[in-house]
């Protein structure tokens, strides 16, 4: 959903910050033929990540990379994913706005980034037979 809503295109650039097991970064390679990055603190979920794309052969189109989403240069990216609180998205924004290149999309799941003005929202859930749970996604264009 939120891939589709970015409009993310083949060839572009991905960059999924706190990716964890790779599930967006491995959709926008095998569903869309973008370049994908993930950033990922945690030893676990890097190490799933990497094993998960060993298995779906997608190591040339994807990348996962075990820092701080602090320490890593977003400037090649074409579209941004977030699934952090707004407190991180606070203190990550002026990272953002300096590195980020014009047009680029960033795609905020269920929190959103205080001061910016979103450029879609939607609503979605996640188990419809239930109704729950629902989750709202913010596009931002730089």
């Amino acid at each position: 959903m939120m891939l589709i809503l970015a409009e993310l295109k083949p060839g572009e650039v991905l960059y999924d910050l706190g990716s964890g097991d790779g599930r967006a970064v491995i959709m926008a390679a095998k569903d869309f033929g973008a370049t994908s990055v993930g950033v990922e603190l945690r030893d676990d979920l890097a190490k799933r990540a990497l094993n998960n794309i060993q298995e779906l052969r997608l190591n040339e189109k994807t990348q996962i990379i075990q820092k701080d989403i602090f320490n890593v240069n977003l400037s090649a990216a074409d579209v941004v994913f977030l699934y952090l609180t707004t407190s991180a998205n606070e203190r990550i924004k002026p990272k953002l706005e300096a590195e980020l290149k014009p047009g680029t999309r960033v795609v905020s799941h269920d929190y959103e980034i205080l001061g910016w003005k979103a450029k879609k929202v939607d609503n979605f859930c996640e188990n419809p037979k239930l109704g729950y749970p629902s989750h709202t996604l913010y596009v931002y264009k730089m």
